[in-house]
């Protein structure tokens, strides 16, 4: 059985290995290729599994890869295979569920306290030397904002979404949720589900932790950041699309939005003319919420056992069946 990984570098840059898969048939890994139908085809050659983290696979190419049967997404969002056709064509697909909740909650929380403390900029100017030049046993560059009492607005609560409630009741933060699905179970005294407006209205801090939907799409914009408090902290490791970064810029340069930080944007990599490259206060890391060795080690394995229920005619986290 040939199999092959389109783009497998950022799942393993090196510290991990593919036996588990090679155990199965012969391996080929690319750790990244060319984007074109072309070149992925070619890529593809006569394999029947085939994995890709973020390498379309088209129904333009599926067509053209008949001996396909299998496809594993490495990751958790599989909206780079056309799933519907796959079906029709008989290819079982599969994806990474849950491999990175609790990773994706402390990023979020290490992104939340990076805003409130800008760690980074303090240790900056004290290597600039600023305070072994100061005339004060201690200096402040950014205002610093503590925790406790006030309120986060999460909007999806899923495992990702659920894990940072729990981290920021940690914090003595009060817990506002909005969610198209509710688990009444999952709300107490601190955490409760609010119409869309309403945690707009009342939280300091929003988080987002929902799917890219129709319903979803640019639910930041200027008209939602408009009902927003002064001053509200925007953080967003789930998915670019949520925010009309356009707004958010503005947003930022006048104040209304005190700071933000993003795991993650409208187009990755990112694009020299993105309009958040050059906002006040915004914190731009490379969609690396989900990227810690732990987290990238469950995800191979869950890889592994995905191709292996397959092969046993038992298929598992299969999302078009």
């Amino acid at each position: 059985m040939n199999i092959v990984v389109l783009d497998g570098y950022t799942l393993n840059p090196g510290d991990l290995n593919w036996q588990g898969i090679e155990q199965f048939g012969s391996l080929k890994i690319y750790d990244r290729i060319s984007l074109d139908e072309e070149t992925i085809i070619k890529a593809i050659g006569k394999a029947t599994v085939v994995f890709t983290n973020k390498t379309p696979l088209t129904k333009s190419i599926l067509q053209k890869v008949p001996h396909v049967t299998y496809i594993g997404v490495l990751a958790t969002g599989y909206n780079v295979v056309d799933v519907s056709y796959a079906k029709e064509l008989g290819i079982t697909v599969t994806n990474i569920p849950a491999y990175s909740t609790r990773s994706v909650a402390q990023f979020t929380m290490g992104l939340l306290l990076e805003m409130c403390h800008n760690i980074g900029k303090h240790n900056t100017a004290v290597q600039n030397r600023k305070w072994i030049n100061s005339a004060d046993f201690s200096f402040i560059e950014t205002p610093l904002i503590e925790l406790i009492g006030k309120t986060i607005g999460i909007i999806g609560f899923g495992s990702i979404g659920q894990a940072t409630a729990k981290l920021a009741e940690a914090f003595g933060l009060h817990i506002l949720v909005h969610s198209r699905t509710k688990y009444p179970e999952l709300e107490t005294a601190n955490c409760r589900y609010v119409p869309l407006d309403h945690l707009f209205e009342k939280a300091d801090i929003i988080s987002l932790h929902c799917p890219l939907t129709e319903s979803t799409d640019g639910i930041i914009n200027k008209n939602n950041i408009a009902k927003m408090k002064d001053g509200v902290l925007i953080i967003n490791t789930s998915r670019g699309g949520l925010v009309v970064e356009e707004d958010l810029k503005n947003a930022l340069n006048s104040g209304k939005v005190a700071s933000a930080a993003v795991d993650v944007i409208s187009a990755e990599p990112m694009l020299e003319n993105n309009p958040l490259l050059n906002a006040k206060n915004c914190i731009i890391t490379p969609h690396i919420a989900w990227a810690p060795k732990e987290a990238r080690t469950r995800l191979m394995q869950t890889a592994v056992l995905n191709l292996e229920a397959f092969l046993n005619e038992n298929p598992v986290n299969v999302v078009n069946s």
